[in-house]
């Protein structure tokens, strides 16, 4: 039997690391000075100085093709990135990158995704180890849609902005987030049996800590093991004002474990268990009078693949998992006044849904003439059950109890003339039934997507794409209902919750042109210039809201007399608005080897076209911004140093609709310096000042502030197998 790497794209593109991502370039040199085991991550192009490394990405089509081919908007991070950055939250993972926002209060480890403009129930699809992850903790305008992972598990993430990738199922209107835990491929080098990497990092600031320790071997050249285990805490930080942030401490605990087999040629087989533990603070406002929960959540994700791809095999290239994603989220009051929102401090409430489903899909390839075509069939299906109590607050009314089946299936045609056209073309069904005791609703619909792109010269492709994406309600939009608990002692239901089983699905419309560009040797020899640029506008219809209706609520009666009203008297998730989201969006890179450059960034607006709001512009609208990067490499690349600056639009009271549930936000700049020096072969030294300027401000839709000065330091080690381990692609070089 033979061990296979995944096929690499036909049309392969010389581009350094990972030069879609901030600090990308830091790592990008030393990758150059050696050939890796690259696995499914990058192509590897050798030159006369230096080898180069294409990172590949399938989040966008299903099939293999480099970042900077990609006919959409696509960003991607890899290990070397991920390993200079120190991510200690998961939000670090996506910082710089255009269109994209992560949502991640102080006081939780929970992080939700924005991408333009769309969030909440599904809208963007995250995908960690292929299992959906689908928990929702809804409260007064918040935790709509999150998850849980420890950045420093995480080896590769692929981002596709829109409706573009719909083939990943249901809901994706905004877009899909797929993330990958490491493995033994990213410790284990090649030729070697055994690999070990043992990762410490602390920060000021906190202070701040972090430890991990991961192993894997190569039982024999068909199967292989892989065990690590990673623990991370956090004291409160300090905000640019020097004022310490209540609650801003946690800690954090995970275990992964993966086995692969190979049963024949061609074939992989791979079963990988994920444990997250994370204990800290929370609450929902930044009030002193706020009610806080101290929380205990664990995410645990099971999946089980099965891939084949033989080279010489035209007809099959198979990919299938199933899996199992529960998440335990335990919380007890521990402040706060007594109310039948919340309870009384001591009473406890849980929330726990189980996910499970599958994903199957195949690629088969033929020529017709001078055209190269690839065609994709497969399908996906997900089971949600959600689980809520709350025997003392209003948590569960919140979010009720329920199950929820989605499913699809797709068919996608891919077309190569040449080297100056490529045709994309793709039909999905999506089908859904939600159920409760109160009842249930369901629906189905064909969603289309073409994408035609054109190469006039070999450094230029313009494209264009209309996609659509269709997204199932949840069951707390179409499931909630009840009355809602008085605001004080002795009051009565300020409202009513209705439920809708008539809600109608989401229905996503995308039109989006953009431009890659890719030069070598520009100003002079072995200089490389990446760049991907995109205009979109995405028509939302039978977009999803809370209304309030109804006529005026007694909520106080004094001696018969009713002495305070609320507004209206009902709420309803109702199909009310059509909302249109536009914007620009910008990524690229120069190297000219002793120095690099970095420019990213984005423009969003977006409004509501239809209904009795229209006009009113979106409240999830994220801030314009754009991240600068210049950095310079020092003593045979073994020193690589950078400077960063992001600089954040404001939002002001004339960005938002007027019963808007987040606050304005302020402008800001942070300026963050980075470092990385590999002394020898086994280790590397890693050093961040983030918020140089120590600058006061608070990320818009989070309540907190976000942390002042804080300083890093990173070790990594590695060895095994009779030559030091290295990962794919590697992250400490010879």
């Amino acid at each position: 039997m033979t061990r296979t790497t995944r096929r690499l794209p036909t049309r392969r593109i010389r581009s350094i690391g990972q030069g879609v991502s901030l600090l990308a370039l830091l790592a990008a040199a030393p990758a150059m000075a050696q050939q890796a085991e690259t696995g499914s991550s990058a192509a590897v192009v050798a030159t006369d100085e230096f080898v180069e490394l294409d990172p590949i990405t399938v989040v966008a089509t299903r099939t293999q093709e480099s970042w900077i081919d990609t006919l959409a908007a696509v960003s991607v991070v890899r290990p070397d990135t991920i390993e200079m950055m120190m991510p200690t939250r998961t939000q670090d993972l996506f910082r710089g990158m255009p269109g994209v926002t992560a949502i991640q209060n102080g006081n939780s480890t929970q992080t939700a995704i924005n991408i333009r403009g769309l969030q909440d129930f599904g809208r963007v699809a995250v995908i960690i180890d292929g299992a959906r992850q689908n928990f929702t903790q809804l409260g007064h305008g918040n935790g709509a849609g999150s998850f849980f992972v420890e950045p420093g598990l995480i080896a590769n993430v692929d981002v596709v902005r829109g409706p573009v990738s719909n083939i990943y199922g249901s809901g994706a209107i905004g877009g899909v987030v797929t993330m990958r835990t490491k493995d033994a491929n990213d410790i284990i080098a090649s030729g070697d049996t055994w690999g070990v990497e043992a990762d410490g990092e602390i920060g000021s600031n906190g202070p701040m800590g972090y430890g991990s320790l991961l192993a894997a071997a190569r039982v024999n050249e068909n199967v292989d093991i892989f065990v690590g285990g990673t623990y991370r805490n956090q004291d409160n930080y300090k905000d640019g004002d020097g004022n310490e942030v209540e609650d801003t401490a946690y800690d954090t605990w995970t275990g992964l474990a993966k086995i692969t087999v190979r049963p024949a040629d061609f074939h992989e087989v791979k079963l990988s268990a994920l444990n997250y533990e994370s204990q800290y603070t929370t609450s929902s406002s930044a009030s002193s009078t706020a009610t806080n929960y101290a929380t205990d959540v664990a995410n645990r994700t099971v999946t089980l693949s099965w891939n084949y791809e033989n080279p010489d095999d035209n007809l099959f290239d198979w990919n299938s998992q199933i899996y199992w994603n529960q998440v335990d989220q335990d919380q007890v009051k521990v402040s706060g006044s007594s109310s039948a929102i919340t309870g009384a401090v001591g009473d406890p409430r849980s929330f726990v849904i189980n996910t499970v489903g599958f994903d199957v899909n195949n690629t088969s390839r033929f020529d017709w003439g001078a055209v190269e075509n690839a065609i994709t069939y497969g399908g996906d299906y997900f089971h949600d059950d959600v689980n809520n109590t709350d025997n003392y607050g209003f948590g569960e009314g919140y979010n009720p109890s329920g199950t929820r089946g989605v499913g699809g299936a797709f068919v996608q045609w891919k077309a190569n003339y040449s080297t100056w056209l490529e045709a994309i073309a793709a039909l999905r069904y999506d089908a859904y039934s939600l159920s409760s005791d109160d009842g249930g609703t369901d629906g189905d619909r064909l969603s289309p997507k073409f994408t035609l792109g054109v190469t006039p010269w070999e450094w230029l492709t313009v494209y264009g794409t209309y996609a659509e994406g269709y997204r199932a309600p949840s069951v707390t939009e179409a499931l909630v209902s009840g009355a809602h608990p008085a605001f004080f002692t002795g009051g009565l239901a300020p409202f009513t919750f209705i439920a809708n089983p008539n809600l109608k699905a989401e229905i996503g419309k995308n039109k989006e042109i953009g431009v890659n560009i890719k030069k070598d040797g520009l100003f002079r020899d072995g200089d490389r210039l990446r760049i991907k640029a995109n205009y979109y506008q995405n028509d939302v219809e039978d977009y999803i809201e809370l209304v309030t209706f109804g006529s005026p609520a007694c909520i106080m009666m004094v001696r018969g007399r009713c002495v305070a009203y609320n507004g209206y008297s009902l709420a309803q998730y109702q199909n009310v608005q059509e909302a249109r989201l536009r914007g620009f969006e910008f990524e690229g890179t120069y190297d000219a080897g002793p120095w690099f450059l970095r420019l990213a960034g984005q423009t969003t607006t977006g409004e509501v076209t239809a209904g009795e709001d229209a006009g009113q512009p979106l409240s999830t609208i994220p801030p314009d911004q754009i991240t600068t990067t210049i950095g310079f490499r020092f003593l045979d690349n073994k020193l690589t140093v950078a400077a960063s600056w992001t600089a954040v639009a404001a939002v002001t009271e004339a960005d938002l609709p007027t019963n808007a549930v987040y606050e304005p936000t302020d402008s800001f700049n942070l300026v963050s310096l980075y470092a990385g020096y590999q002394p020898n072969p086994n280790t590397l030294w890693r050093l961040s000042v983030e918020n140089l300027l120590d600058e006061q401000y608070t990320q818009y839709e989070n309540f907190l502030p976000s942390a002042g000065l804080t300083v890093k330091a990173g070790l990594t080690v590695r060895f095994g197998g009779g030559e030091v381990a290295q990962a794919s692609p590697a992250l400490i070089t010879k």
